[in-house]
Order: C-alpha cells, then sequence, then structure tokens
C-alpha cells in the first residue's frame, strides 16, 4: 500500500461516515480507476478488510474476463452467498414478492414455467432485493472490482442502483479500468461526482516509492542506481513493481548498480512471452493446469480444473503448489476470515490474460469444450457451459445445439433475454426455424429490428410443424405492431390466414389481425373489418381463450362505434365470465386491457379498477415493470380522471410516465401516458403546466399511428383550445374528424372531438357550433352512458341559444348526478348555476369540484358564489368509502323502481354511484362487489 496513504484516508472517511452513530452518518459512492497493475485490487482488499474491523457486512464480487457472457455473474457473486444455504421458506421470506423474478437471476431457484419478467422489471427486482439485504444486514460494504468485465445485466443494473447508495447504509466502491469500461457503464465515471467524490485515478508510484519496495524486500543495501533502473523498467507499476523483487530475490541477485541491466529482461519474464516461457519451466502438467484455470476464469474449482486439464488429485494439487509458488496462482480459501472460500484465482488478471492469450488456438477451443461438459457434470447447469460452447467451432454438434438453446431458454426466463448467441452453433436443418423463433422470442424486448430478422429468417425456413409456423406468425406480428407498424402486421396475419386450413388455427391468426387492426389509426376498411367481426363473434360461445378474445374485440369495437352500452356490457360479460389472465404465456396483455376499458366508458369504472388492479397485480408478479405496468399505470389513471378522482389520477399518471420515460419518448406506451397525464392536469386548471409538459415531451405532431385513448390529437387541440390558440385548435380537431369518421368511430364517450370542436367555433360560426353539439348528444344517447350524455348536453348548452340553456343544463345535471363522473357533474352543476344565479348549486358545485381535486374550477365557481353574495362553503370532511347512508340510498334505489325527479337530484344517491364507480343501472352489480370486498 505504498504511496495510497490518500486513497486510504478517503477509505477510511466513507467507513465513518457509513458506520458513525451521528445524524451524518450514511451511505456514498467510491471509484477508484487506473490501468492494470496499479493496486485497484490490493486496494480494495484493504478496504474490505477496513470495513470487517468496523464490523461492516460484505459483499464482493470481480468481474471476469471470461465470465462477461454469464448473465447476472457478478450479481450472483454478490447476492448469492448472503442467501444460499436457506431453506425454501427462508429465501422466500428474504426475497418476498420478487422470489420467482429474481431467485433464477441469482441462481437461487429455478425458473418457474411462463411468460418471462422484462429487464427492467428484473432490475426493479434485484434494486428491492439488495435494498433489502442493506437494511437488514447494516452497514454494509459492496466492492466491485474490475468492473470492466462485469456481465452486462449486473454492470447496468449497479450503475442504475449507484445514486441510492447515498440513501442508504451502504458504500458502494467500485475498480475499473477507464480505457477498458463500457458505454452501458458510463454512469461510474460521473456518479461520484455527484456523490461528493470525483472518481479517484490511481497514479503510478514514484521513484522514491519504488526504491522503498526494493529496499523492504531486499534490504537497506540496495544502491539507488538499482532501485532507479527498477522503478524505470517497471514505469512506477505497483504490481510489476513488487513481481520484480521477488524475481531478484529469487535469483539471489545482489541489488546494486553492476546488476542493473539485468531488470530489463527480469522484467519482461513477468509479462507477454516471458511469462510463458517461466511457465513452461515448471512442467506440462502444470502448464496443463495454468491453461484450464484460465480457461475457467475467476473462482476456480480445483477439481473442475483438474478435469479440463486431464489430470488426476495429486497431480491437480502439485501443479497448484507450483503455481503459487511462481506467484502465478494464489491459495485457494477465503479472500479473509470473514469471507466464504472463492476458490482458486490468478495473482493478477494481467498474469491470466497473458496465459490464455498464450493457449495454442486449437487447443483452446478444445479446453473450452471440455471445461462445457465439466461444469455441466458438475451440475452448474447449461449457461454455465453457454460462454465455453460460444469458443468452440460451429460443428453441428446435437448436445452443443441442445445445450445452447437450454441456455438460452435458462438466460431468458432469468431476465437475460439476448440470446441471440445460439446461432453460433448451426442446428441441425429441421431445428434451424425453431431456433430462429428462440431467437426472436428472446430478442423481444431489446431488440425489435432483430427479432424480426429472426422471425422473418424462420419463415423462410422449410418446415412442416404448423403449430410452430403460427407461432412465428403471431409473434412477427406482435413486434411490429409494437413498432408501430401495424398494417404490416396486418398484413403479415392475412398471408398467414390465407394458407392455413385448419379452422381453429385461422380463428386464432384472426383474433390477432382484429387485434391489431383495432389499434390501427389509418385503417382502411374499418366499417367492413367491424361487419366480419360482429358476424364471426356473435356466432361464438366462448369455450376457449381464442374465442373469447374475438367476442372481447367486438365489444370493444361496439363502443368505439357507439353501440347501445347494453351490447357492449353483454359482449364484455361473455368474456369475464371466467378469469382473464392479462399475462397470459402466448398473449398479449391488449385485448384484456380492451376488455376493462369499456366498463369506464359504459360507466362501470369501479369494474374497470377492479379488472385493472388484478391485471397490474399479475404484470406486478411477472416481473414486467416496463411498458406492461406504465400502461396499467396510465389508464387507471384515466379511469380515475373519469371517475373526478383528479389527485389520484395525477398521481398514477405520473408513475405510468416515469415507467414510460425507460421504455422511450415517443412509443405507444409514452403516448398514453403523456395524453393522460395532460389531460388530468387541464381538468384540475394547471394550463400552463400542461403546455410547459407538453414541449418537454414533444407532445405534437406527427401523431402515433396506432389508436391511443385518450386520442392524442383530440388531447392536443384541447390543449390548444385551453391557452387560446381556437385556430390552431379547430385545424387538429377538423382533423381528428376525417381521420375518425371513416372508420366509424362515433362514440363521443370514447373521443369527444365534436364537443371541443362545438366550443372552438361557437363564436365564428355559433350555428356550426349547435350542429355538432346536437349530433354528439345523438351519438351519446344512441350510446347510452349517463355521463357521455351529460358532458354532451353541457357542451350543447354552451353554445345553445340563451333560452334553451336551462334545460339542457337541467338533463345534464340530473344524469350526471346518477353517474359516476364526479368532474363532468361539478362542470353542470357552476354551469346551471351560473345560469340560474341559484347559490345552492353554485355551492353544490364548489364543494363537489373540491371533492374532485378540480382546484381550477373550485376557484371560478367559488369567485362566481362570492361575486353573489354566496358564502363560501365549509370544506367537509372527505369520506373516500362508502358511508352506510350511501349504501342505504344506492340499496333503496336498486330496490325502487322509482326514478328521481329530474329537478331534486338525490346528492347521497349522486355520491354512492361516484364512489361505487357505476351509473344508476349497475348499482345491483356494484354493490354486490362491494360486499364481497367488504367480507
Amino acid at each position: 500500500m505504498v504511496e495510497r496513504d490518500a486513497e486510504l484516508a478517503i477509505v477510511d472517511e466513507a467507513l465513518d461516515q457509513l458506520t458513525g452513530p451521528g445524524p451524518d452518518a450514511g451511505g456514498a459512492l467510491l471509484a477508484f480507476s487506473g490501468p492494470a497493475g496499479l493496486g485497484k485490487t490490493t486496494l480494495l482488499a484493504e478496504l474490505r478488510r477496513r470495513a470487517h474491523a468496523r464490523s461492516c457486512t460484505v459483499l464482493a464480487a470481480r468481474g471476469g474476463e471470461q465470465e462477461q457472457s454469464q448473465p447476472f455473474h457478478v450479481a450472483r457473486q454478490l447476492i448469492q452467498p448472503q442467501l444460499a444455504g436457506t431453506s425454501e421458506q427462508e429465501l422466500r421470506a428474504a426475497l418476498g414478492g420478487w422470489y420467482s423474478i429474481v431467485g433464477p437471476a441469482l441462481g437461487l431457484c429455478a425458473p418457474e414455467q411462463g411468460p418471462p419478467p422484462d429487464p427492467q422489471g428484473l432490475r426493479d427486482g434485484l434494486d428491492w432485493v439488495l435494498t433489502h439485504l442493506v437494511v437488514k444486514r447494516a452497514p454494509v460494504t459492496l466492492v466491485l472490482d474490475d468492473a470492466h468485465w462485469a456481465d452486462p445485466e449486473s454492470l447496468s443494473w449497479l450503475a442504475a442502483f449507484a445514486p441510492r447508495a447515498e440513501h442508504l447504509p451502504l458504500l458502494l466502491v467500485v475498480a475499473y479500468r477507464p480505457d477498458e469500461l463500457p458505454a452501458h457503464a458510463d454512469a461510474f465515471r460521473t456518479l461520484p461526482g455527484r456523490a461528493g467524490q470525483a472518481p479517484l485515478p490511481l497514479a503510478p508510484l514514484t521513484p522514491a516509492a519504488v526504491a522503498a519496495l526494493v529496499r523492504e524486500a531486499l534490504g537497506d543495501h540496495a544502491d539507488d542506481a538499482f532501485c532507479k533502473e527498477a522503478w524505470a523498467v517497471t514505469t512506477g507499476n505497483p504490481f510489476e513493481a513488487v513481481e520484480l523483487t521477488a524475481k531478484v530475490r529469487g535469483r539471489g541477485l545482489r541489488p546494486v548498480e553492476e546488476n542493473a541491466p539485468q531488470l530489463a529482461d527480469l522484467a519482461a519474464a513477468q509479462r507477454g512471452s516471458g511469462l510463458v516461457a517461466r511457465l513452461e519451466r515448471l512442467g506440462p502438467s502444470t502448464v496443463r493446469f495454468a491453461w484450464a484455470c484460465a480457461v475457467l476464469g475467476t473462482a476456480i474449482p480445483q477439481d473442475i480444473a483438474a478435469r479440463v486439464a486431464a489430470l488426476g488429485t495429486e497431480e491437480a494439487a502439485g501443479a497448484t503448489t507450483r503455481l503459487r509458488d511462481a506467484r502465478i496462482l494464489s491459495a485457494a480459501g477465503t479472500t479473509s476470515d470473514h469471507e466464504p472460500e472463492t476458490g482458486l484465482e490468478f495473482v493478477h488478471p494481467l498474469i491470466a490474460t497473458a496465459i490464455y492469450r498464450a493457449i495454442p488456438d486449437a487447443l483452446r477451443v478444445a479446453l473450452h469444450g471440455k471445461a462445457a461438459a465439466a461444469v455441466v457434470d458438475a451440475g452448474l447447469g447449461s449457461s454455465a457451459a453457454a460462454r465455453h460452447l460460444l469458443e468452440t467451432h460451429p460443428e453441428n454438434d446435437p448436445w452443443v445445439v441442445r445445450t445452447l438453446r437450454e441456455a438460452a431458454g435458462e438466460n431468458l426466463r432469468a431476465g437475460a433475454p439476448d440470446a441471440a448467441r445460439a446461432l453460433r452453433e448451426p442446428p441441425d436443418f429441421d431445428e434451424r426455424a425453431a431456433v430462429l423463433y428462440e431467437l426472436g422470442c428472446a430478442s423481444l424486448l431489446t431488440e425489435p429490428a432483430n427479432t424480426v430478422n429472426h422471425l422473418r429468417a424462420a419463415l423462410a425456413e422449410p418446415f412442416d410443424d404448423p403449430s410452430l409456423r403460427q407461432g412465428i406468425v403471431i409473434r412477427l406480428a406482435q413486434v411490429l405492431a409494437h413498432s408501430d407498424r401495424l398494417a404490416e402486421a396486418s398484413e403479415s396475419l392475412a398471408r398467414e390466414i390465407a394458407r392455413t386450413p385448419d379452422v381453429r388455427a385461422r380463428l386464432r391468426l384472426q383474433s390477432e389481425q382484429f387485434m391489431w387492426d383495432a389499434f390501427n389509426a389509418a385503417e382502411t376498411d374499418s366499417p367492413a373489418r367491424s361487419r366480419r367481426l360482429t358476424r364471426l363473434a356473435d356466432r361464438l360461445t366462448g369455450r376457449d381463450l381464442t374465442e373469447r378474445y374475438v367476442i372481447a374485440l367486438r365489444a370493444w369495437d361496439a363502443c368505439l362505434r357507439g353501440e347501445p352500452v347494453d351490447v357492449v356490457l353483454h359482449h364484455a360479460g361473455r368474456v369475464l365470465e371466467r378469469p382473464f389472465s392479462w399475462a397470459h404465456e402466448d398473449r398479449g396483455f391488449e385485448v384484456p386491457v380492451l376488455a376493462a376499458m369499456v366498463h369506464m366508458y359504459a360507466d362501470r369504472p369501479g369494474r374497470a379498477e377492479e379488472l385493472f388492479e388484478a391485471g397490474t397485480a399479475e404484470f406486478e408478479r411477472q416481473g414486467w415493470r416496463g411498458a406492461h405496468l406504465s400502461f396499467a399505470y396510465s389508464l387507471r389513471a384515466y379511469i380515475r380522471y373519469r371517475r373526478g378522482r383528479l389527485v389520484e389520477a395525477e398521481e398514477l399518471a405520473r408513475s405510468g410516465l416515469r415507467l414510460a420515460e425507460r421504455v422511450g419518448r415517443r412509443t405507444p406506451v409514452h403516448w398514453y401516458a403523456i395524453a393522460i397525464l395532460l389531460t388530468t392536469l387541464l381538468a384540475r386548471g394547471r394550463v400552463d403546466e400542461a403546455w410547459e409538459l407538453a414541449r418537454e415531451h414533444e407532445f405534437g405532431a406527427p401523431f402515433p399511428a396506432a389508436v391511443v385513448f385518450p386520442d392524442s390529437q383530440t388531447v392536443y387541440a384541447e390543449l390548444l383550445l385551453a391557452r387560446g390558440e381556437v385556430r390552431a385548435a379547430v385545424a387538429e380537431l377538423e382533423a381528428v374528424d376525417r381521420r375518425l369518421t371513416p372508420r366509424g368511430i362515433q362514440n363521443p364517450a370514447w373521443c369527444p372531438w365534436q364537443l371541443h370542436l362545438a366550443r372552438a367555433v361557437a363564436a365564428d360560426d355559433p350555428q356550426r357550433a349547435r350542429t355538432l353539439a346536437a349530433d354528439a348528444v345523438r351519438r351519446a344517447r344512441a350510446f347510452g352512458a349517463p355521463s357521455a350524455i351529460g358532458q354532451a348536453l353541457r357542451v350543447a348548452a354552451e353554445v345553445a341559444a340563451p333560452q334553451d340553456r336551462t334545460e339542457l343544463l337541467r338533463e345534464a345535471v340530473t344524469l350526471l348526478s346518477a353517474s359516476p363522473a364526479g368532474y363532468e357533474l361539478a362542470r353542470a352543476l357552476a354551469a346551471l348555476g351560473y345560469g340560474l344565479r341559484d347559490a345552492d348549486l353554485l355551492t353544490a358545485a364548489v364543494v363537489t369540484a373540491r371533492e374532485c381535486g378540480a382546484d381550477g374550477l373550485v376557484e371560478e365557481a367559488t369567485e362566481i358564489l362570492t361575486g353573489m353574495g354566496g358564502a363560501l362553503p365549509a370544506a367537509p370532511p372527505r369520506a373516500d368509502w362508502v358511508t352506510e347512508e350511501e349504501i342505504r340510498a344506492a340499496d333503496l334505489a336498486v330496490r325502487s323502481e322509482k326514478e328521481p325527479e329530474p329537478t331534486t337530484p338525490d346528492w347521497v344517491l349522486s355520491a354512492a354511484c361516484r364512489k361505487l364507480g357505476t351509473d344508476r343501472s349497475g348499482l345491483r352489480a356494484a354493490l354486490e362487489a362491494f360486499a364481497r370486498s367488504s367480507t
């Protein structure tokens, strides 16, 4: 540890901060960088010793040049020793709900059947497990050496996790070679700077330090010229300086000036060919054992190395001893008294690299082949063997193909979807399509372009398995659709439908085509597709999952086209008679989402939320933390918005947007998240904030090819209208008309573009505004949802002649009072109260808007109310739960056929509808669901 006092002082300061009792105690980040041999490993070993002395739990790992292709190799080194050996019950308790997601990645349990977690979900799980471990075993020091060689999955996870160290009892320390750190770990170059420290570069030793090393090893009589030459030939590299003094002592060379010229040759013997020559002098069996160790990498089991080297137990032990004496291998055993056994290690990675590269090419390939067989026989699994098989020559070996495919499957189920390397060993002719299909499945979440190539190549292969072909086509359509290429997705399915003779297989393909066509905003024959879908769905019984998917799509199509709400709910009910999984292994989540959303538009948002809660729970159990969970949060936010629970809607929408940002901007999930958040902010009266958010996220033209709800262009137009940019809003809304009307989408509950356009043109063309509003009212009545009719009536009143407004608003208030749409009710109450100059109605509007979190409407209605001389209502204690009085009112409404008088709305019943999430006609089912949930 010569000339490392400054670094050790920083280490001690960080450890003192970690273990100190005061309020300043806490975690930190440290990064040490420098070329090979400058003492990073030695410094980290000393750090670990000092951490143990302070009673820290130490988690340690080391990247390996040979292990970079093993997913989660570093993560396993860090966490597995802390949990290995525990019972399954204890392990489940330690991993919590992340057991089936994180356990396989850490090698603690076998992956379960079913769809794999997405990479972001797995990273979230690893975050939770490490955070839980740190809190439970605090204080903790996490040390990663040779970070530049860590596997990408572990390194990207740790780089993202690193900022949390400051907020945990965790000192996170990494060491790396700066020129070799991969791009996905660039955060380590900057994160410590945010933590108040710059990455600490290690400097070479000065001549005085090398002289001190020489004299400590060889005696104080070493003269200055000898010491100066030692510094010159090692360039101040600590590893080379220590090794050089050991060689001088081993040779019995006197440290005097006349022997100084020999130091250059001795130094060269430590590297490259010199090291190889020194190794060869130890004998053939020792050379083979060293080669086997170099092939195996780090933490080398001696018995496996012996098998790869074809040595007996005694020969291997002798070779180990000779390599230790030659300072090539370090001793097998523990790194310290507090840490578990690690197996054999090379004294320095430079030695390992030199020996590995010195192995003759053909022999190195053969050794990797033997290593693959050895690790499989040792029970380490196909994933451990895969990295060795990748170094062998493709020979069409069935065992190699099978092992690589198994490894790819293991990696995929463990959350590491990059299995493309399986093609390095060409499969048999009849297996090639299946392998290409597996590659497509593996790269779906991370490399959609490669997925398309793999799947199209698979279809080009000659094979006879119809089920495999169907799977390939469906997966191809899925990735095309998720890449915003919906027309291509539909075309690929249409081609396959035409050549599929089996009726059930054809129906499955048709269901997929109907789904992607429904999401294609540019579909040209939507009305014809709707007719085909209606004819097909109405004769299906729902006997299997495919039929239920078709029926669910029929319900959604009926909703968009504005068919009567009873028809929509009838088809949705047929689908949901039995559980409808959102995370089915070979299906997308899109159709279950649509089956839930039709309930929201049909004034059953409570039922929609039930379905979303179950679906979200499925996503989280599967570890789907990316697009799937973002959709779930964003659409739940939209449901809360429709119920008038705007504060909760905003919170959920922001959560959905944070997840969407991980996936990428201008992706479908991002459009959903930002549109729903903007809609909510506008309802809350925060127009300027909504505009800044739209600018920040580039929300505007060109709009997505996929159907998004709420419709992105309509939301953008509403934002323009709120800012007073009327002409621009009109242009956007007329474009929405041209896009949706030919498709037969005319339900104002789904897209109220007519209502926004009526408001926009009212000042310049009142007759057109009234015509638009009247048509929207007609369409809403045809659909039949009270919230849709009430909203349309309110806007119709806004643009109507003064003498017609009161009647329209009275009906709007009556309908909305018997609906779950709290925000729309508040707007209608405010409009009616202002028109009639009725303080009681305005008071009700203020109270309702306040409950909704519609701050802008509260301010506006309050100003009008106080201007009329009315008293500002006190804020009553908000009851989010359904009160007994509201339950009694709802129960009475169910048992009574008498409708309330239009002029005397029942506010208790209205509150019950909002809280139960239903209109009056759905109260019976909502009360039954409430009773079930209460018990």
